[in-house]
């Protein structure tokens, strides 16, 4: 199976973890991403179940991943500092499973767009969920099909399709809306630094995911480690030139609360990160990337229900547009 409407619908660090189930390479599909493990179908009800279940514990986890990294943030730990810490865990594990990967990466020098495309995403991402508000932030994110039509578009000339523009068209009408003042009438401002790392999040997560396609005959241990590796020094690079201007608190010394909170949480995320690989190798690509998409329904409920946000007509109905621009992206056909 290709992984390619799946990290469409996920995040970096979970395209990277799936890249490392991969063996052989396959044809990298015009959706533009890079090949992945073979698909081992369920072979009853209840193994598809399972398969599926796996697959909404890795949403579950990752709807819920604003929720750890406020609480670091409220103990000190800025998300920049967060988020380098969890990828370098990646990084060991990409070292340890992979004895070759640092080899291969070395003879790749363009995967180090790739690598940086992944730390911007994952540090907009995060710094935008822990200190905005999640809906908005997330949604925002997910416009990232409107820029992938573009991107595409220019990186590896792919046509634009009238399938793609009405993606575009739709994600364009649910921004409009999301971004609309409570009050009423249409605007296209942005509410603070958190809509715009949003924004930005979604547009370098497309430049990840097209830049994946690009580079879709490296080894698969190449492009998961640079994603780890950029995922890692980016956040920390720009963490510690804020923290040189007086921007952002430096790096705490370790205290017994937020490195606990840390340890758990990326444990959390190893875990979730083995569901995936379980899950989306036991059923259809479509069948994946539509469960997946439950991410966007568990930050939406527990930014209600734990983070005491409001959800207005406006901001809903412009998800549920921006969601059908990321459905019809997931469930489109590769072209021969």
């Amino acid at each position: 199976m290709r992984p390619e409407t799946i990290a469409a619908s996920s995040r970096p660090a979970r395209a990277a973890a799936l890249l490392m189930t991969s063996s052989a390479p396959s044809p990298p599909s015009a959706a533009g991403l890079p090949p992945g493990p073979t698909v081992t179908p369920a072979s009853t009800p209840a193994s598809r179940l399972g398969a599926i279940g796996a697959l909404l514990a890795n949403a579950f986890v990752w709807g819920l991943s604003w929720w750890p990294l406020r609480e670091l943030h409220a103990r000190g730990l800025h998300p920049l500092w967060a988020t380098a810490l969890f990828f370098v865990l990646g990084c060991a594990m990409v070292l340890l499973a992979r004895r070759g990967a640092w080899a291969a990466l070395r003879r790749a020098p363009s995967l180090i767009v790739l690598g940086l495309a992944t730390g911007a995403t994952n540090a907009a991402f995060n710094w935008g969920v822990a200190t905005g508000e999640v809906v908005r932030v997330v949604l925002l994110f997910y416009l990232m099909p409107l820029w992938a039509v573009f991107l595409a578009r220019w990186l590896l000339h792919e046509p634009l399709t009238r399938a793609g523009l009405a993606r575009v068209v739709l994600a364009l009408a649910g921004a409009v809306l999301v971004l609309s003042p409570p009050g009423g009438g249409l605007s296209l401002r942005l509410h603070g630094l958190a809509d715009g790392l949003g924004l930005i999040g979604g547009l370098c997560f497309a430049l990840t995911n097209v830049w994946l396609r690009r580079e879709a005959a490296r080894p698969a241990e190449a492009r998961a480690l640079a994603m780890f590796i950029g995922g890692a020094t980016l956040p920390a690079a720009l963490g510690a030139l804020l923290c040189a201007q007086g921007l952002l608190p430096g790096l705490p010394a370790p205290q017994p609360g937020w490195v606990a909170i840390a340890l758990a949480q990326g444990v959390v995320f190893v875990a979730a990160n083995v569901a995936l690989q379980y899950g989306a190798a036991r059923v259809s690509v479509a069948v994946a990337s539509v469960v997946m998409l439950t991410e966007v329904v568990f930050a939406a409920a527990s930014a209600v229900l734990i983070g005491g946000e409001t959800l207005q007509p406006s901001l809903g109905l412009g998800g549920a547009l921006i969601l059908g621009s990321a459905l019809l992206a997931a469930l489109e056909r590769p072209r021969r």
